[in-house]
């Protein structure tokens, strides 16, 4: 008989970022980081365990996977199996609807969604603090998507201790608003888990990095505690912009950003001047996001939309944690 369970979660925004792992196979960062989860970016999933299945298949999108892709699935339900004490193949279902163009990484929310609905098929009886080491095993920012809003990921010594946590903000998150400036959706010539481990094994900056990355937690959650705006942009965006200068100092030297994101940072920094307040923050790409408050959403994205085309400019609420889906629920 099969044991099917399905899930939503959304992918999320590091405001204080991750960068570079202090151990490759578990997936364990070298520093705490911070996120927000958002609501229009997101990925369901349907996990089917059945004796009768002889292998593990992966249908993203409607379409079977190729075997690239499959042999990475399987080698992460072999980590599920091995907590759930089970054998059983699977089917794999999963629906992306994090548009590409967005220049977000879909593995947040997938991995998110594959541990859920592993869970709920299998009867495994995860907390989600579970549900967050375990999705971690698949994409370490997956850890922060099992839950809504502000989340913490703890960065932990071994697989048992590093886990994310929600910060409760007493709902100031329904507040903000994220708005995506795509630069452009081109690959990147050096792959995120590339940069991570260049940077962190090469770049004379790295270690400034690291120390500072304390307090940048500290100050933001205070902001996040207290409310205020205006100390959690400036937090963010130092943080960002450190994370990208460590890049420079790696041997040899890179960057992810491009003469448009500039132009994005410049236009939030005119925002500011105007009396908008409006803070951006990039990860290991060209595009700018920018957080703001629902109030000046329009503001800012005429603004941006003064340089950049209308299309190019994606607005998005804060997002919820795992939803477990019902049958009829349709991927």
């Amino acid at each position: 008989m099969a044991k099917t369970g399905k899930a939503r979660a959304h992918t999320n925004i590091a405001l204080i970022k991750y960068w570079g792992k202090a151990d490759e196979a578990l997936i364990i960062p070298m520093n705490n980081s911070i996120s927000l989860t958002l609501d229009k970016f997101y990925t369901e999933t349907r996990a089917t365990f059945d004796a009768a299945f002889t292998k593990d298949t992966f249908f993203l999108n409607g379409e079977e996977a190729n075997e690239k892709e499959t042999q990475k699935i399987s080698a992460y339900l072999d980590l599920v199996r091995e907590r759930a004490g089970t054998e059983l193949k699977a089917r794999i279902d999963s629906t992306n609807f994090v548009p590409t163009a967005a220049g977000l990484a879909s593995s947040a929310s997938a991995f998110a969604a594959l541990a859920a609905a592993c869970n709920e098929a299998l009867d495994m009886g995860l907390s989600n603090q579970d549900l967050s080491r375990l999705a971690r095993r698949g994409s370490g920012s997956a850890c922060r998507s099992i839950f809504g809003g502000f989340a913490e990921w703890e960065k932990g010594h071994d697989d048992a201790s590093s886990y994310s946590h929600p910060i409760d903000a007493d709902h100031w998150e329904d507040e903000l608003s994220m708005i995506f400036v795509v630069i452009n959706n081109r690959s990147k010539k050096v792959k995120s888990r590339t940069g991570m481990s260049l940077t962190r094994n090469t770049s004379r900056f790295y270690q400034y990095w690291l120390d500072h990355v304390e307090a940048d937690i500290a100050e933001a959650e205070a902001a996040i505690q207290e409310k205020d705006f205006k100390r959690l942009g400036e937090v963010l965006e130092a943080n960002g912009l450190r994370m990208h200068a460590t890049n420079l100092g790696a041997q040899p030297p890179f960057t992810y950003l491009v003469a448009d994101s500039y132009e994005a940072m410049s236009l939030v920094h005119e925002c500011r001047e105007a009396g908008i307040p409006a803070y951006f923050t990039m990860d290991a790409g060209p595009n700018v996001k920018v957080l703001v408050q629902k109030k000046d959403q329009q503001a800012v994205i005429d603004k941006l939309t003064s340089y950049f085309a209308p299309e190019q400019i994606i607005a998005s609420d804060i997002g919820i944690g795992i939803e477990i889906l019902d049958e009829e629920d349709a991927l």
